[in-house]
This record gives C-alpha cells, structure tokens and sequence, in this order.
C-alpha cells in the first residue's frame, strides 16, 4: 500500500491515491491539477522515506473536484450573571480534491 503524509493548508492528511479529501478553500478553478509538494513521510510498499522537514522528490498530483461549505457549526459565548449571550454560525470553505498519482522523482 503506497500513501504519503502531506501538509497543506495548515495541517497534516494521510494520502492515499484514487482518493478524496476537503482541504480549506485551495482558490483554483474546477477541473484544474494541483500538485502538492509539501510531503513528510512516503510509505512505497513498505520503503519508508521521512523528509526533513518535507521529501524534495516527491510529488502528489491531484484534480480540483469540487468547491463547497461545509457543515455548520453554532458558536455560543455567554457570561453568566451578566445577561451577555451571542450565537454565531460558521460555514468552512471546502475544496474537494481527488488524489491521482504520488510521484517519486
């Protein structure tokens, strides 16, 4: 089983091809290729590579599937005693990214 750990947008996700994964709004148009280059660890059927900090010869190549909000959430801050109440919704920009290749240079 081949799969790479890649930073992006902030955080770390476990990759792994035919896949796909939300990261935070990436700002590109649908259908276009990304290629992530941030990668920390390799697993190639048992051959491990650990980058320090990220693996120069490896490449992750994906395609932008889709760009939606994601699941809301209900913020609430209260102050007891204090008659102090606010409720506040967020909805994360998401990017739908599917995984194509993991590329070793």
């Amino acid at each position: 089983m081949k799969y790479a750990i890649v930073e992006i947008s902030g955080r770390q996700f476990w990759i792994e091809t035919g896949k796909y994964y939300d990261f935070n709004r990436i700002p590109i148009e649908l259908g276009k290729k990304i290629i992530l280059n941030r990668v920390l660890l390799l697993n190639n059927e048992g051959d491990i590579l650990i980058g320090k900090p990220y693996l120069d010869s490896v490449k992750v190549k994906g395609k932008i599937l889709e760009h939606f909000r994601g699941k809301k959430t209900i913020v609430y801050k209260m102050k007891s005693k204090k008659k102090t109440r606010r409720k506040q919704g967020h909805r994360q920009e998401l990017t739908r990214v599917l995984i194509q290749d993991i590329i070793i240079n």
